[in-house]
């Protein structure tokens, strides 16, 4: 494979068992002029397993933006260059935003390559809904702040993929608890590819359980998985969803819930919860 000069390569990197590169990756990082690396000493272990001798240049969050016109004019001076991050696929939720968007708006193209992703690569085996998800990154190390971003997630219906700490793990799994609920099934995948990796999924007042049952489990990086908000209207026939909505157009919402759950043996809180939910 020949390298077309002037183009920045993304390149991920393994997350953890170094067989998990492309052969590509490996052509790419062997023939660009310059690796650019989140921690080139990090990076360098990975490079000397594999006997790749190319220059690195460090691009991490503090020096990113100053590197951007260093790096362009390099293309412009016909330099290959490829863009890792300590493990992954670089810019998800690693640094390389400012450096890709100022090589763009350089007019220098910028060539991606597949690979290695924690955040798929737990959930595919998480065993939850992957037809439709989000990617939230890490939260907030504040309680406070992390709490008001779970909040703005508590009725969002896909499944919903974070990376946590291990020292944060328990407190932001007792504060999904508190904003999800206890019986909100969550999926924790714990040093992925690697020799402890760990796949548990339970609600999340057990998974809490399990994390402080050994402080093993509390170890590594982490990958939170958590199943999407479900409405109450999902275990509601339509034809009670149907009359409840007839009778809120002539009832207070509390009136014609209590006359449905009376007339189809439902609940009333979860049938005036439902039409708070529909806006009647």
């Amino acid at each position: 494979m020949e390298l077309v000069s002037a183009k920045l390569y993304i390149v991920p990197t393994p997350i953890g068992n170094l067989g998990d590169i492309t052969l590509r990756a490996l052509e790419v990082l062997k023939q660009v002029d310059v690796i650019c690396a989140e921690d080139t000493r990090h990076t360098g272990r990975l490079l000397s397993h594999y006997e790749i001798k190319s220059k690195t240049m460090s691009v991490h969050d503090h020096n990113e933006r100053a590197r951007v016109d260093t790096i362009v004019a390099k293309l412009a001076n016909g330099e290959s260059i490829a863009l890792v991050s300590d493990a992954g696929t670089p810019l998800i939720s690693d640094p390389g935003y400012h450096l890709v968007n100022g090589v763009r708006a350089a007019g220098f193209e910028v060539v991606p390559l597949p690979g290695a992703c924690a955040a798929i690569t737990a959930l595919s085996a998480a065993g939850l809904p992957t037809d439709r998800f989000c990617f939230e990154g890490f939260l907030p190390s504040k309680s406070a702040a992390r709490m008001a971003q779970m909040k703005n997630l508590q009725t969002e219906e896909r499944t919903m993929v974070f990376y946590e700490s291990p020292r944060r793990i328990c407190y932001t799994v007792k504060e999904m608890i508190e904003i999800f609920g206890p019986d909100r099934h969550i999926v924790l995948a714990r040093e992925v590819t690697k020799a402890f990796e760990t796949i548990h999924g339970d609600k999340a007042s057990d998974l809490l359980l399990w994390l402080e049952s050994d402080s093993n489990n509390q170890r590594g990086e982490m990958v939170v998985m958590v199943a999407g908000y479900k409405s109450d209207s999902d275990e509601i026939s339509p034809e009670v969803v149907d009359a409840l909505k007839l009778l809120a157009t002539e009832l207070p919402l509390k009136k014609a819930a209590g006359l449905v759950a009376k007339l189809y043996e439902q609940k009333k809180n979860a049938l005036y919860k439902l039409g708070l939910e529909l806006g009647l």
